[in-house]
């Protein structure tokens, strides 16, 4: 009747890990589970073989199961732009007439408004929308959307 012992460790285990992240508890639990399959095939008098079963089937789960799974729950792409630098690629309006012979030029992008050059240097008037596609500190590069 010991397996019943591993079995609410193992339970308790799991909601512990759901509370929590990092998936470390679950490597836990999985060795307590073992431990009481263990428990239920060979009978009570193997208390030193369940700890044993425990012990390795948690180690094993932490060193070889949890880095997979951290990896698979872990998809966050290396190359999301955040900050300022999530504006390059998206759409603008010309807010002050763009003139690089002036050294004038704002485009308005979701509410703010930038300083704003063109691409070639060509004059972009007022009203026209373009597309971000550099960041130069607070100076954005633009081109003209056909």
């Amino acid at each position: 009747m010991e397996y019943y012992y591993w079995l609410i460790a193992a339970i308790v285990l799991v909601i512990l890990e759901i509370c929590t992240a990092g998936f470390g508890i679950l490597c836990f639990a999985i060795g307590a589970a073992f431990a009481a399959l263990v428990s239920g095939l060979a009978g009570s008098d193997t208390l030193t073989w369940q700890i044993v079963v425990f012990a390795v089937v948690s180690l094993l789960t932490f060193i070889f199961l949890r880095p997979v799974v951290m990896r698979f729950l872990d998809k966050k792409s290396k190359d999301v732009k955040t900050n300022a630098e999530a504006i390059i690629g998206r759409k603008g309006m010309v807010s002050e007439r763009i003139d690089a012979s002036q050294h004038t030029g704002r485009v308005a992008i979701d509410g703010d408004d930038w300083k704003a050059v063109s691409e070639d240097g060509s004059v972009i008037e007022k009203g026209s929308d373009v597309e971000i596609i550099k960041l130069d500190s607070i100076i954005v590069t633009v081109r003209k959307c056909e």
